[in-house]
């Protein structure tokens, strides 16, 4: 029984080893027989190349007998142990049964992902396998251990030398690269290298047999089969070459035929498939690199086969040919000859890439797209011939800090990087933009991976040449539509190259001005990307900023730049790309015109400074550095070159060849404006004080400008006319003189007027320069205003026509506000800037005639009179006070629906809804015209100036601005300065010389302007914004301000007009627009009224503060308290009011002293009102002053809240009767009525009046007080609806004598 198991177990281990080779290896087996084995049958597969079965089923027995003489004479009991730890060992007979162990479960430790268990498997592998040949080579009798296990081992394989562990191990390896299996292939073909490089016995020869026969690929094998077979070839084979033993074969025998074999097997298994060439090419290479001079070229140089596939290289395309040949190349310079036409000669990098040459291998690199997305190994190898030096990022620092000496020549970059610039733009021009990007969506995305492979070894000089014309636009033709094949190619390129600028200024700029160059300035706009912008943004350095406004220069000055045609269609695309002609997406290539390049280049100068974070000097010259750059473009022109040289700036400036068109010279101007604009607003508190030189950039530039002028061969860009030269003189000498003036009066209030006018000036003389013949006649009043207001300046002397007499002459205000405002239509950005900085600094001495001055311009309308009599008033807009404006919502008939005019009813402008404050001690008589504001004639002329342009403008407006656009610019402008005066001087008011009492409040003036203009319907008609902008001053600079008008100088006066006509305007009926028929017209109107109502209310609330504030008597305040009794009465007897109780009920909570006056008037008219809605609403009111009255009794004065309601006792108790006698017929009307009989008690109770009232209420009235108290109690105890006032309850039940109800 022992023996037998013994022999099923041995027979068990062989076909489970079997069967592990099996799956270590391909699909050989095609033929099948059938073995019975115990009885049984059983499928055994049967290699092709054994094709006897006797001589296995002899060998296997021959395994059974030896197993069986084995275990009888070393008396071994039967194993126990299962199949699986047989398998991990089998021993090595011997004569004497003494052969080491081999365990053959490292062959799957050989097949594992884990690399580490791969290499300690091929280690242990050798390590055994050389202790089993050992002992094999020192047996005396070989034939008996032969003859006994031989593993699989054929006798014919050609290894006789080697013990048939290392034959079993050789052939199972072989077959395991072939292995699809996880990480076979890796681990069999790392296990071979090793042990053939280990065992001498193993002959190449054998090797070169088993690797064909085991791997014999067969026409009959599927496609999957086939390829294992083939790559189980390629990896014996480069497992052979990486072992060492060629090299060793050669040493021993030179005249070894292995290595011409061997390559030629190579190259025939190359030929196969195209997948095999690179990984056939790589292991001749591996083997070159074993190999001296000499084999190298008489063995492997001579192989059959390998010098025609390099003659044919260049024809089918073989990139690998080129590959194997450059390598070969590299480590010995040979005959170019013996390469065919792949290498030139004599060989060197300039002659391999040269235009000719690279024309001839563009077929072979072409053809090597076939690996991708992998870049194939021929492109490294030729980029390094190509680049042979790594540019680092100290060098490109270097070479941009030379190129930052502009008053010295550049130095000569030396012939090599000539050599490196010539071979790379060749390179770039004949393959990746001739060859790549002319081709296939595939070629194109390999362009885009060369092209980062350059940069890895680019000096950032060199940029231009790869992000040239053509890849920039190809760039921009992908980019341009998300639908693109390659859209997320250009995106990762775009990606890298964004991370390869990194932090480096100098390959930011380089990137920037290349990408730019070739899209005219406008990449980000035909990407649909922020490449540009990002870039731009990232400038965190000086000489970065330098370096990059040295390079705009140079772009705005190169005409060589303008005139390169950009690329078409043709050039970037072929007939399979999805991309459409650049003409048809409107590229920049079509514009063809350079300035709109050079626009790019002014527009992108300011910009930098935006995201810049330096301290202020570093920050200052980069601003003069960009000052320059668009004073001398912008400003001047060369009469005599295109060079000048300021010896006094030791600088040299640069022009176009072609002179600069006038818009792109506006544009300088224009961008100067905003730099000194921006440059003002960062300088704040000015650091010149005290200083011998200033410091500030507007003082620079004057300095510059000055330079500039007096250099002969330098002349401005356009001739002015007498009055602007003139103009421009006094501008320059006004300003020096304030700068002078500026740096003596120190860190002061006077210091910061004069910095603002300094830069008020420079952007006047600027805006001279811009507009010709516009603004010489307000320059000439701004340098008057300077002159008058800092008097002890040493001014120059001025003709007797500008001289002013003393006593005619106006207020030095007055005249610097009409300055500004003649200055403010036409006015660009930074101008008006700098308008509203010299106005912060003076408004605080702006006069009444000055703030009406713009006041009037915000209610001035160009709208047509709606009916003759009104024509006057329009042209006027200035009506009397006591003209009646309550009727607002009246006229907003939509004439443009109905094309009628209003009716005669009702026609009044709603801008007389908020009265102007009066003049107060300067009275006019009743028939003198008061529009003028108390202006002369040449006042009036100088103010209206800018309006008389707005209205010649609208009858010449054809397709542009229209007159009404252009008024809504001019007030909106002036709400700025008004806004500015609101938040400088909150509840500021105007002092007179002559007596302190003629003060009134200027916030009053401008709160009545502006509510009036607000609430006029042409404002809103015409400009949604405009309404929305008087709307927020009125909020957040007069209702919210903390500070308010108060004091002596508010007259009550006007306080009661304000809050009358408010009042009125509350108690407006709002109506809808009959002839708006969109839903959305009507919605706006509806929101409109709703403001204008709201609007009333917090002016209310405003006037009223302002009152309380002032702690009037109440004999003073009698015209206050008619008005709100005129607004009651209104209430209750006209329907038309539309006041909400709500805010009647507002009013009275802030302003407890309105309602308790109003308390008796109130219960009075309560009780008379006729209707029932009115007389509800108006409980709460009286409720509402009842709580009032309840919380001063709690703060100590009860005695006052108890003789307050004695006197009112008799009207209370009439309101009650009336009110339960005569109860509302709808139940919630009821329900009020009851809760204000309770309140009314409650209130009673506290100041113990409850018995005086009841006995004062007539006797018709118990019964139904009764009544309603019954029913609001619920059937319940009275008293205990009265739980905090259980006296009113008692008293209330004692007249009845009830004690529960």
């Amino acid at each position: 029984m022992g023996g037998k198991k013994r022999n099923a177990i041995d027979e068990e281990v062989i076909d489970v080893e079997l069967q592990n080779e099996t799956n270590d290896s391909p699909k050989l087996f095609k033929k099948k027989a059938k073995k019975n084995v115990g009885g049984g049958g059983e499928e055994v597969e049967t290699p092709t190349s054994v094709k006897p079965m006797e001589r296995k089923k002899k060998r296997k027995a021959m395994d059974k007998e030896r197993r069986r003489a084995t275990d009888e004479t070393d008396g071994v009991e039967p194993m126990k142990t299962d199949v699986g730890t047989q398998v991990h060992s089998v021993a090595s007979p011997s004569t004497t049964g003494a052969l080491p162990e081999f365990h053959i479960g490292v062959f799957k430790d050989l097949a594992s992902a884990d690399e580490s268990l791969r290499e300690a498997a091929a280690r242990r592998l050798v390590k055994e396998l050389r202790q089993v040949q050992d002992s094999y080579d020192r047996l005396e009798e070989k034939e008996l251990v032969q003859g006994g296990l031989n593993l699989e081992a054929e006798k014919d394989d050609g290894l006789d030398n080697c013990a048939p562990s290392v034959r079993y191990a050789i052939r199972r390896l072989i077959r395991g690269a072939s292995s699809s299996r996880e990480c076979a292939r890796q681990g069999f073909a790392l296990g071979l290298t090793v042990l053939v490089g280990s065992i001498p016995n193993i002959r190449v020869e054998s090797f070169f047999k088993l690797v064909v026969d085991l791997l014999e690929v067969s026409s009959s094998m599927k496609g999957q089969e086939a390829r294992d077979c083939l790559l189980g070839r390629l990896f014996s084979y480069g497992a052979l070459a990486r072992s060492g033993r060629l090299a060793q074969e050669w040493s021993l025998d030179k005249n070894t035929p292995y290595i011409q074999e061997f390559i030629s097997l190579l190259i025939s298994l190359a030929a196969k498939k195209r997948y095999l060439q690179e990984p056939a090419v790589t292991i001749i290479l591996d083997l070159i690199e074993k190999l001296p001079f000499e084999a190298l070229m008489n063995h492997v140089m001579k192989a059959p086969g390998l010098g025609e596939w390099f003659e044919a290289a260049t024809e089918v395309g073989n990139p690998d040919a080129l590959l194997l040949a450059l390598k070969v190349q590299e480590k010995i310079p040979i005959d170019g000859s013996m390469f065919g036409k792949l290498l030139p000669i004599p060989f060197s990098s300039s002659q391999l890439s040269s235009a000719d040459h690279l024309s001839t291998l563009s077929n072979c690199l072409k053809e090597s797209t076939f690996c991708q997305p992998r870049v194939h190994s021929v492109w490294p190898t030729l980029i390094n011939i190509i680049l042979p030096n790594t540019i680092s990022q100290a060098e490109d620092a270097a070479s941009a800090s030379n190129s930052l000496k502009k008053q010295k020549k550049s130095r000569k970059s030396s012939s090599s990087d000539e050599d490196t610039a010539n071979n790379l733009r060749s390179f770039c021009e004949i393959i990746i933009e001739g060859s790549l990007l002319l081709s296939s969506h595939d070629r194109k995305h390999l362009a885009f991976d060369l092209l980062l492979l350059l940069l890895q070894k680019l000096s950032a000089s060199l940029v231009p040449i790869i992000l040239s014309n053509k890849v920039v636009q190809c760039l921009m033709d992908i980019l341009s539509s998300k639908n693109s094949w390659l859209f997320k190619v250009a995106q990762n390129f775009l990606k890298q190259l964004s991370n390869w600028v990194g932090d480096d200024d100098v390959r930011r700029v380089a990137v920037i001005v290349a990408l730019q160059k070739h899209s005219n300035g406008k990449f980000d706009c035909f990407t649909h990307t922020k490449v540009v912008k990002d870039l731009m943004s990232q400038f965190k350095t000086e000489p970065g900023c330098m370096l990059f406004i040295q390079n705009l220069l140079n772009l705005f000055v190169d005409e060589g730049n303008a005139l390169e045609e950009p690329s078409d269609q043709s050039q970037t695309t072929d007939e399979n790309s999805e991309m459409g002609s650049i003409e048809d997406k409107e590229s920049p290539g079509a514009i063809g015109n350079s300035d709109v390049l050079k626009s790019w280049v002014i527009e992108s100068l300011p910009s930098i400074l935006k995201y810049l974070k330096l301290d202020h000097e570093e920050k200052l010259r980069v601003q003069k550095e960009i000052m320059k750059f668009l004073a001398v473009q912008g400003l001047f022109s060369a009469s005599l070159g295109t060079e000048v040289t300021s010896f006094e700036l030791q600088e040299k400036f640069m022009w176009p060849k072609v002179p600069t068109s006038s818009a792109l010279c506006n544009m300088c101007i224009e961008q100067l404006q905003l730099l000194l604009a921006n440059a003002q607003k960062e300088e704040g508190l000015h650091a010149t004080a005290n200083s011998l030189e200033p410091n500030d950039l507007g003082s620079y530039f004057m300095r510059f400008f000055s330079t500039l002028q007096n250099i002969p061969s330098v002349s401005l860009f356009r001739s002015l006319n007498e009055e602007d030269e003139k103009a421009v003189k006094n501008l320059q000498e006004m300003e020096a003189r304030l700068a002078r003036e500026e740096r003596s009066r120190g860190l002061s209030a006077d210091a910061n007027r004069l910095h603002a006018l300094r830069y008020l000036l420079i952007q006047l003389l600027l805006q001279v320069l811009l507009r010709s013949g516009e603004y010489s006649e307000a320059a000439s009043e701004l340098v008057i205003c300077c002159k008058k207001a800092f008097s002890a300046i040493d001014l120059p002397d001025n003709s007797g026509e500008d001289d002013l007499e003393a006593d005619t002459a106006p207020e030095l205000m007055d005249v610097l506000v009409d300055t500004l405002l003649s200055l403010l239509p036409q006015s660009s950005a930074p101008m008006r800037s700098s308008i509203e900085q010299v106005f912060k600094y003076f408004c605080n001495d702006v006069t009444d005639d000055g703030l009406m001055r713009m006041l009037r311009v915000i209610k001035k309308s160009l709208k047509p009179a709606r009916h003759p009599g009104a024509e006057s008033e329009d042209d006027d807009d200035d009506d009397d006070d006591d003209d009646d404006f309550i009727n607002i919502e009246d006229e907003e008939i939509d004439q443009a629906e109905t094309g009628e005019t209003a009716e005669s009813d009702g026609q009044t402008d709603d801008s007389e809804a908020v009265v102007e404050v009066e003049e107060i001690g300067n009275e006019q008589p009743e028939d003198s015209d008061d529009s003028d504001g108390g202006m002369d004639d040449d006042a009036m002329f100088r103010m209206d100036t800018y309006l008389a342009q707005i209205f010649k403008e609208k009858k010449n407006q054809a397709g542009g601005e229209t007159a009404h656009s252009q008024l809504v610019l001019f007030k909106l402008r002036i709400l700025s300065l008004l806004e500015i005066f609101l938040h400088e001087n909150p509840g500021k008011f105007t002092l007179h010389t002559s007596f302190i009492n003629a003060c009134k409040p200027q916030v009053l003036m401008v709160y009545s302007n502006l509510a009036r203009a607000f609430v006029n319907p042409h404002t809103a008609e015409v400009s949604e914004q405009l309404g929305q902008r008087i709307w927020g001053i009125l909020q957040k600079q007069i209702f919210k301000a903390k500070d308010y008008p108060r004091g002596d100088g508010v007259e009550l006066s006007t306080l009661e007009s304000l809050l009358e006509r408010n009042l009125k305007l509350a108690s407006k009926p709002i109506k809808r627009k009959k002839s708006a028929s969109n839903p959305s017209k009507q919605s706006a109107s509806w929101n409109r009224q709703k403001m204008v109502s709201s609007l009333a209310q917090t002016s209310t609330f405003w006037i009223l503060k302002i009152m309380d504030s002032r702690k009037f008597s109440e004999s003073e305040l009698q015209r206050v308290f008619n008005i709100f009794r005129e607004v009651f009465g209104a209430y209750f007897d006209n329907k038309k009011s539309q006041i909400k109780s709500g805010f009647l009920k507002e009013i009275f909570r802030r302003r407890p002293w309105i309602g308790h006056n109003m308390f008796g008037f109130l219960v009075e008219k309560c009780g008379s009102a006729k209707s029932d809605f009115r007389r509800v609403e108006a409980l709460e009111l009286i409720m509402e002053i009842l709580k009032s009255l309840a919380i001063v009794s709690k703060d100590g004065d009860q005695n006052a809240s108890k003789k307050f309601l004695k006197n009112s006792l008799d009207k209370l108790c009439h309101l009650v009767k009336e009110l339960v006698t005569n109860m509302p017929s709808k139940q919630g009307r009821r329900a009020e009525v009851r809760k204000f009989c309770v309140k009314v008690f409650e209130t009673l109770s506290a100041v113990n009046l409850t018995k005086s009232f009841i006995k004062s209420l007539a006797p018709e009235a118990h019964t139904a007080l009764e009544t309603q108290l019954v029913i609001y109690s619920g059937s319940t105890s009275v008293v205990s609806q009265f739980p905090s006032k259980p006296v009113l309850a008692f008293c209330l039940l004692r007249q009845k004598g009830y004690t529960t109800i």
